[in-house]
This record gives structure tokens, C-alpha cells and sequence, in this order.
């Protein structure tokens, strides 16, 4: 019978091309590492706990920059605004959020951010699309804020806190100047929609930035 054994040169080609593939697999790991998620710190608005003057004075120094690109932006008002008082206080700037909390004396009512389409017009219609967006209750006391801030929201009340608008940087420090702004705060020209979060400067914090009392009774819708 012939003999079919596998000449020791032919295992040692084998094993030295298994050596050259790992090596080029790793070498290719290296040109290309796997693709990770951007992680995104960007943020517009105060910090819990964070003194309200120093926000202010965050907020001022942000407007001041170098270059006209345009850039994401907080607008934060000295008191609620009704629906159809956005306009007059955007300075012109693209409107992308409009920022609804119904005021309650001693009642935590919820944040509702609602995202708009280009158009000053859908920014003023907002207020009862934001009624459908407050959050789900979880008990007796959030279903009666729940209802109570809906009925407000559809009414068109005053309760617009924030604006998150887009703008360029001399657009925004003549918002800033305007009667009835608290703060505008920008992020770099280089942030991106939808990836940073957004907390506005709400009137009711005077010195620092922490929840109110949550103990008063809940209005009737």
C-alpha cells in the first residue's frame, strides 16, 4: 500500500500560514477597532444644587465666542409664557423644543419637553400635544397632578418655561438682552441634535437649583 503520511515540511507550512492569519487578524483589530457608541456629556441648563448666579454668569460666558456658527441654545424665562407669547420672545431663532410646566404653589409638576417642526406657528400650537405627553402616574396624588396639569396645558396657559432654539451667537446674545429672558445658554457649534439633555432655569429657583415643596393640595382640573 502507498504511504500516506503527511511530510514534516508540509505541518510546519501549515502551522507558519495559522501564525500569519492570527497575525493579520489582529493586525486588521488594530486598523479598525470595533465601533463604539458615542458618549455624549453635553448638557443645557443648571446642575442640581448648583448656585442660580453662577448659572447665570455660565450662561453669559457661553454666548461669548469666537465664529457666527450657528448653535443649540436654552432659553430660559423670568415667568411662564403663554402658547402665543413664544414668538416675540425666540428672537427669530429656529424653535426645536418648547418646554411646558404648570405652576402649582406647593405641587411638583412634571417637566414636558415637546420637540416641533420648523415653523414658529407649531411651536404656538404646542401646548396640547404636551398635554399627551406628561408622564404615566404611579399613584393617587400623581394622577390628580396629572389631570390637573393636562387641563391646564389645553387651556393654553401660562406655563412655557424654556425654549430650546437654534441661532447664532450674535443672534442669541440680542435674545439674551430681551425683557422677560432670564438666560440663554449655548453649547458648541459642534453638538449635535438629540444628544445632549436639557433642564431649563425654571423661575421658581431664586438662589439655588433644588425641587420645591411637594406637600400643598393638588388643584382641581
Amino acid at each position: 500500500m502507498p504511504d500516506r503520511r503527511v511530510p514534516p515540511w508540509r505541518g510546519i507550512l501549515l502551522g507558519a500560514a495559522a501564525v500569519a492569519l492570527i497575525a493579520l487578524i489582529f493586525a486588521l483589530g488594530a486598523l479598525q477597532p470595533p465601533y463604539r457608541a458615542p458618549v455624549s456629556t453635553d448638557r443645557l441648563g443648571p446642575d442640581q444644587g448648583e448656585q442660580v448666579a453662577e448659572y447665570l454668569a455660565r450662561s453669559r460666558d457661553s454666548l461669548d465666542t469666537g465664529g457666527d456658527e450657528p448653535r443649540w441654545a436654552l432659553v430660559s424665562f423670568a415667568e411662564p409664557l403663554a402658547p402665543g407669547e413664544i414668538p416675540q420672545h425666540s428672537g427669530g431663532s429656529r424653535i426645536a423644543q418648547v418646554l411646558y410646566r404648570v405652576p402649582a404653589p406647593g405641587v411638583q409638576t412634571p417637566l414636558v419637553a415637546v420637540p416641533v417642526p420648523e415653523g414658529v406657528q407649531a411651536a404656538v400650537d404646542s401646548a396640547s400635544y404636551a398635554s399627551w405627553l406628561l408622564p404615566r402616574p404611579v399613584d393617587d396624588r400623581s394622577a390628580r397632578v396629572v389631570a390637573f396639569s393636562a387641563a391646564r396645558l389645553r387651556s393654553g396657559c401660562g406655563c412655557v418655561v424654556g425654549l430650546v432654539v437654534r441661532g447664532t451667537p450674535a443672534r442669541l446674545r440680542n435674545l439674551a438682552g430681551q425683557n422677560g429672558v432670564r438666560a440663554v445658554q449655548a453649547l458648541p457649534a459642534d453638538a449635535v441634535a438629540g444628544s445632549f439633555a436639557v433642564a431649563p432655569l425654571l423661575p421658581d429657583y431664586r438662589d439655588v437649583v433644588a425641587p420645591g415643596p411637594d406637600d400643598g393640595p393638588v388643584p382641581e382640573p
